[in-house]
């Protein structure tokens, strides 16, 4: 099964300055703020919905074919991803501008100042799904995460003209996106991803109800947190799966994306939609237990042992033949 991953890659600039900034802001002058903080620690982070996502797949033996846009300064990235089994044969490098950054200073009240950076992920409208298809052997379902807005809607038009399966995963651009558009990502999906508050969000904007969303899309897949994950389809059961048990919670980011590569895995290997979910729930948990949102590491063995032990022995051992993780 060819998927295709399209939405933002980025690199995320983490700073921590060790003070509090509401002790520098003057409430009188804020019309003239001019401030600096001298910061402590940087971190680069890699990150993006759409690179978080295939690099999971990659992880766990797929190679899915990235779509989107980045800058020239993409090349140590793209060795990054390529090396984790990424196909990047469809990402387009901008002449003009640098890939997308999110830059964010946290306080020591946790409190954020932050920036974010679209750069090249705006020329991500530009890219056309059918020539990467042709090139690729066919797309057998695209994945439209969050990504600049024309070219979701892009994406999505053409995946409805050509007749590719696609998920809609419009996730953070929810916020932004007016009820037209909304209606107009979701239209015809074969799957739609979103979590409970991005549920409610949809179904407001868009002025649907969960009957009627459940009407135009094949499967509604909405995670619950640690209440785990709700699997909806028209005249069909309820499907339920449970968190799998995490060892340790070091950081939340970008479990939503692991979770959406482990179930899409799944689907790749013909798995049932509970298998699917019970594969992203347990991805999911590897990254809760690391800070960043690819710096978790998978072993075959470890893989399988936690997963019978949160699913079952039987669940394992329908996963295990397709699984491309390495035994160490």
């Amino acid at each position: 099964m060819r998927i295709a991953i399209t939405g933002s890659i980025a690199t995320d600039h983490l700073m921590t300055f060790p003070g509090r900034f509401a002790d520098s802001l003057v409430v009188e002058q804020l019309d003239k703020l001019s401030l600096s903080f001298l910061v402590e620690e940087l971190d680069v982070r890699r990150g993006g919905v759409a690179a978080n996502i295939a690099f999971g797949m990659g992880n766990l033996g797929l190679r899915p074919l990235l779509v989107g846009a980045v800058g020239p300064d993409f090349v140590d990235y793209r060795a990054w991803l390529e090396r984790h089994g990424v196909d990047c044969g469809g990402v387009h490098t901008s002449e003009l501008r640098h890939t997308a950054r999110f830059i964010c200073t946290t306080d020591t009240d946790q409190a954020q100042i932050a920036s974010f950076y679209a750069g090249a992920m705006s020329e991500a409208r530009d890219i056309e799904l059918a020539p990467l298809a042709a090139a690729h052997g066919g797309l057998d379902l695209v994945l439209i995460g969050a990504n600049d807005p024309e070219a979701m809607l892009r994406h999505t038009e053409e995946c409805r003209a050509r007749g590719f399966a696609f998920a809609a995963d419009p996730s953070q651009q929810l916020a932004f996106a007016d009820g037209p558009s909304i209606r107009r990502l979701i239209e015809g999906a074969a799957y739609l991803f979103s979590n409970e508050y991005e549920a409610s969000l949809t179904q407001q904007k868009a002025e649907w109800s969960a009957d009627d969303i459940l009407e135009r899309v094949g499967t509604r897949v909405t995670t619950l947190g640690a209440k785990g994950v709700r699997i909806e389809r028209r005249g069909e059961p309820v499907i339920e799966v449970p968190v799998a048990r995490e060892l340790r919670k070091a950081d939340p980011t970008g479990v939503g994306d692991a979770f959406r590569a482990g179930f899409l895995a799944g689907l790749s290997w013909g798995r049932d939609l509970t298998r699917c979910a019970q594969l992203g729930s347990m991805l999911a948990t590897y990254v809760i237990e690391t800070i960043g949102t690819q710096e978790y590491e998978l072993g075959r063995g470890g893989f399988l042992a936690r997963f019978a032990d949160a699913y079952g022995a039987e669940a394992a051992s329908e996963v295990e033949p397709h699984l491309g993780i390495a035994r160490a």
